[in-house]
């Protein structure tokens, strides 16, 4: 099986879109108002940078790196990136689909000059809070927040060197 991490097409959005709902849906962590936004991939690729990771040539999984502008929502400024919207396809979860993605983020970040990397996750995620302390983010309480009433969200970062 060959796993390729690389910047997501035009072509790729439907089926990102269709990943992204139904991953999120299906979990119960999208309520109907999020749901537009999820769904609008081409706004999101407006706004940042979309990874696609494909399996055997298959998109299974996509994640939204954001090194400036304010769809990062939780960066604290100009050394931060943050990163949205990481989805793998259940089918293949556990074969390092959403690490890979991760460290594309991680690496493309530190590449931009970038010194630290942050995110935000819904605490029922623990899959995502595992694969992220993994990886050696920490939680910012300090900086968790609500984007909608209603929905907590926790708040992760990590430094990031060149080396990453």
């Amino acid at each position: 099986m060959t796993l390729v991490v690389e910047p997501a097409q035009p072509a790729d959005f439907p089926t990102i879109a269709d990943l992204t709902l139904q991953t999120y849906v299906s979990q119960g962590w999208a309520p109907p108002e999020y749901q537009e936004k999820l769904a609008d991939v081409a706004g999101r690729a407006a706004q940042a940078e979309l990874l696609v990771a494909r399996l055997d040539g298959a998109l299974v999984g996509s994640v939204a790196l954001v090194l400036d502008g304010e769809f990062g929502e939780v960066t604290a400024g100009p050394h931060e990136a943050a990163f949205r919207m990481l989805v793998v396809d259940t089918t293949v979860r556990g074969q390092g689909i959403g690490e890979a993605l991760v460290r594309a983020c991680l690496q493309r970040a530190a590449d931009a000059g970038r010194t630290a990397m942050v995110l935000s996750t819904d605490p029922r995620m623990h899959a995502a809070h595992r694969l992220y302390a993994r990886l050696g983010f920490t939680r910012l309480p300090e900086r968790d927040w609500s984007p909608l009433p209603g929905t907590d969200l926790l708040v992760y970062g990590r430094a990031l060197s060149r080396t990453t």
